[in-house]
């Protein structure tokens, strides 16, 4: 194994040149490290040392399994995070592996023709016990298997790559759950809790057995450049999951999926409501979204924690259900609020705007029936939609509306199969503006009205990549 520092400055690349110059004329061997080709990539940090998975016995032929490979390396490299941290390079290859654990001032880097393949042997699946603000399974009361890259209580982390693929190999997993055969909770691809300053980017995940990303517990996360695949009739693939997590970007992401693109959680009915962790400070823009069936972003249902202060702009959904959804549901309590969204641009939609609040699928009887959800100040501008059937569905809560809703500057064509009445709402308060069809009387018209998005900066935007290189490893 060659634990490589890698090239810092231009006065060391000098020196190296010279060096080679010397020895060259010498006929004395240089190490291959020294090379000055480089591959450079943003990182949140770079690292001092890399290692390559074929240095632990990694074997990239698509048939042998690499989980124990994965396993050594990560626990050799754990050793440098006080020196600068460690790199693992997956080199080119199909990388046969079940799941493995990820550790702190720790990059994981795929080369563009790595491709990583998630194990069908359900014996080599950890379980886990269930998520504190979910109470149980989301498949089965019971515990949950291990993400495939799985991380808890770190610093410092990232999973990236060239596009390189992971590949979740989700079949297995969707088969078992049609057939109501899971004692468990399906895989996810990549989780990590209770940490603090994630990326995950540049990457091409493809057939997640559940969810593919989903953070939950931590802050300070990049999730970008991410391509995520998964057939539009696969069960519960949601693209991305931010989970009762505080400051996160997410940008120029494309996702096919069979459920969410982007679904914003906080913990389920009266266990998200003891956990009180929120998700809050959320950034999501340039995302372009397909699913059929589902949300391009979905705010709940698990939502009991509460979300709010989620900004989006610059989203396009194709041949997607609804935009921008919110739900839940009486016995979730929590509160949406504070939720600000521009530049939507929509072809073929069921509905522009969607809030439901009688989305029920509770995880046991013991929710409480008095925990009412708050949902006040949904600001969505700036938006042009083709090809749609309903313009918008607003079912708040009788006794408990949904208030402070804002929604101006909106251009919608109806499609030849157009639904009447386009816009269907009860138990909402709100007003639009330059809004085209005209929104429902719950929603009067008012001129010159331009719904808020702020314009102060969060933390997690102030967050600037470095550029990173490795020296030729490949």
């Amino acid at each position: 194994m060659k634990l490589c520092p890698r090239v810092r400055n231009s006065s060391y690349v000098i020196g190296v040149i010279s060096i080679v110059l010397i020895l060259g004329s010498l006929n004395v061997n240089v190490v291959e490290c020294n090379k000055l080709d480089s591959i450079e990539y943003p990182a949140i940090n770079c690292r001092k040392h890399n290692a390559l998975l074929t240095d632990f016995g990694g074997v990239g032929d698509g048939k042998t399994s690499n989980t124990k490979a994965f396993e050594s390396a990560i626990s050799k490299l754990s050793q440098y995070a006080s020196d600068g941290g460690a790199q693992l390079i997956v080199p080119p290859g199909k990388w046969l592996t079940g799941p493995f654990n990820l550790t702190s001032h720790f990059t994981l880097f795929l080369h563009k023709e790595a491709v990583l393949l998630a194990s069908q042997i359900e014996s080599e699946w950890p379980q886990l016990p269930v998520l504190p603000s979910y109470g149980r399974g989301r498949d089965a009361p019971g515990g949950r298997f291990s993400s495939l890259i799985f991380g808890a209580n770190l610093t410092d982390v990232v999973i990236t790559g060239q596009n390189g693929t992971i590949d979740g190999q989700g079949s297995y997993w969707w088969d078992k759950f049609h057939k109501q055969q899971l004692n468990l909770t399906r895989p996810y691809m990549i989780e990590i809790m209770y940490s603090d300053q994630i990326q995950i980017s540049n990457l091409t995940l493809v057939n997640s057995p559940s969810w593919f990303v989903h953070p939950i517990y931590s802050s300070n996360i990049i999730i970008q450049g991410l391509t995520i695949l998964a057939p539009v009739d696969s069960p519960n693939t949601d693209g991305i999951d931010p989970d009762s997590c505080t400051n996160t970007r997410i940008e120029d992401c494309y996702i096919v999926s069979g459920d969410d693109c982007v679904a914003v959680k906080s913990g389920w009915d009266q266990y998200g409501i003891k956990f009180r962790k929120p998700t809050e400070h959320l950034i999501i823009r340039r995302l372009t979204c397909i699913s059929p069936d589902s949300a391009m972003i979905a705010l709940g249902s698990e939502m009991s924690g509460g979300i709010q202060d989620v900004r989006v702009e610059d989203i396009v959904a194709i041949n997607t259900e609804s935009a921008i959804r919110i739900k839940t549901a009486i016995g979730r309590g929590g509160y949406v609020k504070n939720i600000f969204a521009k530049g939507m641009t929509l072809n073929t939609m069921k509905y522009v705007f969607w809030m439901t609040g009688s989305y029920g699928s509770h995880p046991d009887p013991g929710f409480d029936p008095k925990a009412l959800p708050q949902i006040t100040g949904i600001n969505y501008k700036d938006v042009v939609a083709k090809n749609v059937t309903y313009s918008a569905r607003l079912d708040g809560i009788s006794n408990d509306p949904f208030t402070g809703i804002c929604i101006s500057n909106v251009t919608i064509q109806v499609s030849e199969q157009q639904k009447k009445p386009q816009w269907n709402c009860t138990d909402i308060v709100g007003v639009t503006s330059n809004v085209i069809p005209n929104p429902c009387p719950l929603l009067p018209q008012k001129e010159k009205i331009n719904c808020p998005f702020p314009n102060d900066k969060l933390p997690i935007d102030n967050v600037q990549l470095k550029t990173c290189s490795l020296e030729n490893v490949f």
